[in-house]
């Protein structure tokens, strides 16, 4: 027994080496064999991930493939690009420009003599009728502190506001009949002083006067008002009385204004001292005033404490321009009518828009029916198109004006 035990040692002890090295091959393969198997699966898988994002489980349902829902197809709208139309001019065919204000007239209406028409300026004649509609102004003392307005009017139709009203009209003063001469107006008034009608005849200036027989056709009687403070006219009256007096309607080719001449478009004097207020004091009694507004680049007049407007409409009297043209002015008589040198005379005086305030002055030549403003340089007052008030201001009351 003990001889075989001792037989199985040496036979082991003879192949150990044998079993180790065989046993280590075996191993090695093993684990050669699971990492190659290992690793295929891994490709496998990663292979698949890149064709397959996520595995879909296994089922025996037949394969359905999505299909995705349609976006709302919108319609095609072509837009095509509107063309800016170019800036059109505004055709003037058969107009020409008003040598009253400025703007662009029919020439039939610019062949025809304007009207100048004399208004009652005291506190119950105040607003007065179709004043709104004259496009030039002048305001003059008339006597006893108390001033007249007269307004130069061009282009009246059946379609202006004081067609059926103007007024209340008042007596003429002779300065004014010669004002009116300057662009040849048929001169409407209601009453005249003995001067007024020594300078009427004087000039030969076509005038219509509510007191001769024509009286009654171009002018009406308000009832409600008292007399003398209830005259007016109406534009079919004054039609009326140009035909039974035969008067000329239209300019005499030689007609020339020579007051001012316009600017295209508005233009600032920004040279100019400031005038955003401007007080006349005529006297204690009158002493009307202007106020400027930038928006609008006009003056509105106030007078007896108020806005003045103009009764047919209650629009307030705005303006454009204010010329102040100082005069050599005096007393004619114990009544307090006035005088001043308009015959042939020369002045200074103010204009004033957007605003400012310039120096001019003028020149009057009554026989030659000449008139004419001038800047500091001597030539002939450009002004802006529009409304024109024009005060005829008594120099030595030179230091009442307020502009500033």
């Amino acid at each position: 027994m003990k001889d075989f035990f001792s037989k199985v040692i040496e036979f082991i002890k003879s192949h150990l080496i044998a079993v180790i090295i065989g046993s280590g091959v075996i191993i090695a393969a093993i684990v050669c064999l699971v990492i190659f198997i290992g690793s295929g699966e891994e490709k496998k898988v990663t292979d698949n991930e890149k064709v397959i994002p996520s595995a879909a489980p296994v089922t025996n349902e037949p394969a359905v493939t999505a299909v995705p829902t349609p976006e709302p197809t919108q319609p095609v709208i072509e837009i095509t690009p509107t063309p800016i139309p170019e800036p059109v001019e505004p055709s003037h065919e058969g107009e020409v420009i008003s040598v009253i204000d400025g703007g662009w007239i029919k020439e039939e209406e610019a062949a025809k003599r304007p009207y100048a028409i004399m208004f009652n300026n005291i506190g119950v004649a105040n607003p007065q009728s179709g004043i709104g509609d004259a496009k030039i102004l002048y305001e003059a003392l008339a006597e006893g502190g108390i001033t007249r307005l007269m307004g130069i009017f061009e282009g009246l139709s059946e379609e202006s506001t004081c067609k059926d009203r103007i007024g209340s009209v008042r007596s003429a003063r002779h300065y004014f009949a010669s004002i009116a001469d300057e662009y040849d107006a048929i001169f409407v008034h209601f009453g005249e002083t003995t001067y007024a009608t020594k300078k009427i005849d004087e000039i030969k200036i076509d005038h219509l006067e509510g007191t001769y027989w024509i009286g009654d056709t171009v002018f009406y009687r308000d009832e409600e008002i008292k007399a003398p403070h209830n005259a007016f006219a109406s534009l079919e009256g004054i039609i009326n009385g140009i035909e039974k007096m035969n008067i000329r309607t239209d300019h005499k080719e030689s007609f020339k204004a020579n007051h001012f001449t316009f600017n295209d478009e508005f233009r600032d004097y920004a040279s100019g001292s400031d005038a955003s207020l401007v007080r006349l004091s005529y006297s204690t009694y009158m002493s009307p005033y202007f106020v400027y507004d930038a928006a609008s680049k006009q003056y509105t007049r106030y007078q007896f404490d108020d806005v003045h407007i103009d009764k047919n409409t209650e629009v307030p009297l705005k303006f454009d321009n204010i010329i102040i043209q100082l005069v050599k002015e005096w007393n004619k008589d114990d009544n307090g009518y006035q005088d001043m040198e308009l015959e042939d005379a020369s002045g200074e005086g103010y204009y004033i828009t957007g605003g400012k305030c310039v120096p001019i002055t003028w020149k009057k030549n009554e026989k030659d029916k000449f008139m004419s403003y001038y800047d500091d340089k001597g030539e002939v007052l450009v002004i802006n198109p529009g409304r024109t008030f024009i005060s005829v201001f008594p120099n030595y009351r030179s230091d009442k004006l307020v502009i500033e």
